[in-house]
């Protein structure tokens, strides 16, 4: 089985690591395709200062499948508390630009770091080009940088009405093509609606190739909302404008989580201005995707988000629906 996983930001991250031990085995071939449009942060200074795409998620998905002692991975996610010039920056970044400027590009830095942290799986950027992330706010408002559009959509309290990259018409890399054409399932997200997920498919040829794929296609819909992008989304307002933006033709199955959350967990989640991501199956009675619902919440982490294993199991029993497995 072959599967090809787009998203970005450690929802992409999180899922990688659910299917990393399954590579060589039941996963032939795990590839993660991993958007490049951040423009904060550290991500941000070096993508100006090098003009390349940027590193951050691509620096969290190669250490996500990597079979290296925690204690490194530990050191790579590492930021520096101070230094002129320094201070933010996380030692794996600077490790990437390091094989970016040794190797001469980033998929060959990429491929470089893949074999030095010993990863299970392989990571392609959507594209080699620096891009970034255009929005067009319902007020009419244009907002360019991922990091500009989040805090416009706080302030404004406005929705997007549309997402475009600049330049257009970015190039992805080949390889790619060869993934895509060739697997047995495609999956997108979970992770930022509008600054993690879609801009993978605002490359034309992305979305093309994925439409003309036979593979089966899953979209897992976000536990939470994202202040600033998806304020008072329904699983059904996430599924539409993955759809819409995205203008792929057709999502075979959903994935959507029906678990309780308790008290604690929803005071913490208001106290990070989110909200719980309500499916009502109504809304989707003439929806042609499948829906898939289970408990998908990780209990154990810091952080709410979907646990990497019962996603996986969800994901390999649509896979047996399906008669790929």
């Amino acid at each position: 089985m072959k599967i090809v996983i787009f998203g970005g930001g450690t929802g992409l991250s999180n899922i990688l690591t659910g299917f990393k031990k399954d590579v060589g085995r039941l996963v032939r071939r795990l590839t993660a395709v991993v958007t490049v449009s951040d423009s904060g942060g550290s991500s941000g200074i070096l993508k100006k200062i090098y003009d390349i795409p940027a590193i951050g998620d691509l620096r969290n998905c190669l250490l996500a499948l990597s079979n290296i002692e925690n204690y490194v991975k530990k050191t790579m996610q590492y930021r520096f508390a101070k230094g002129n010039g320094l201070k933010g920056h996380p030692l794996g970044n600077l490790f990437l630009v390091a094989l970016l400027e040794t190797e001469g590009d980033i998929l060959k830095a990429i491929q470089r770091a893949s074999k030095i942290l010993n990863i299970s799986g392989e990571i392609i950027p959507s594209t080699f080009d620096k891009v970034e992330l255009v929005a067009i706010f319902e007020d009419k408002k244009k907002v360019i940088g991922e990091e500009n559009i989040v805090k416009y959509g706080l302030i404004s309290k406005k929705r997007i009405l549309d997402l475009r990259l600049k330049p257009v018409n970015p190039k992805p890399p080949d390889l790619l093509f060869d993934r895509i054409n060739k697997a047995d399932i495609l999956i997108f997200g979970p992770g930022s609606l509008y600054t993690s997920v879609l801009p993978n498919f605002l490359v034309p040829e992305i979305k093309e190739a994925v439409d003309e794929s036979k593979a089966l296609k899953i979209l897992i819909i976000n536990l939470l909302t994202q202040p600033g992008e998806t304020d008072n989304f329904s699983a059904k307002n996430h599924f539409d404008e993955f759809l819409r933006i995205s203008r792929l033709k057709s999502i075979d199955a959903l994935i959507v989580d029906n678990s309780k959350f308790n008290h604690k967990m929803i005071k913490k989640i208001k106290n990070e201005g989110k909200e719980i991501v309500i499916y009502d199956p109504e809304d989707f009675k003439d929806t042609d995707a499948k829906i898939y619902c289970d408990s998908l919440i990780s209990k154990d982490q810091v952080f709410i988000k979907h646990d990497p294993f019962k996603t996986k199991k969800l994901i390999l029993q649509i896979a047996k629906d399906y008669g790929i497995i």
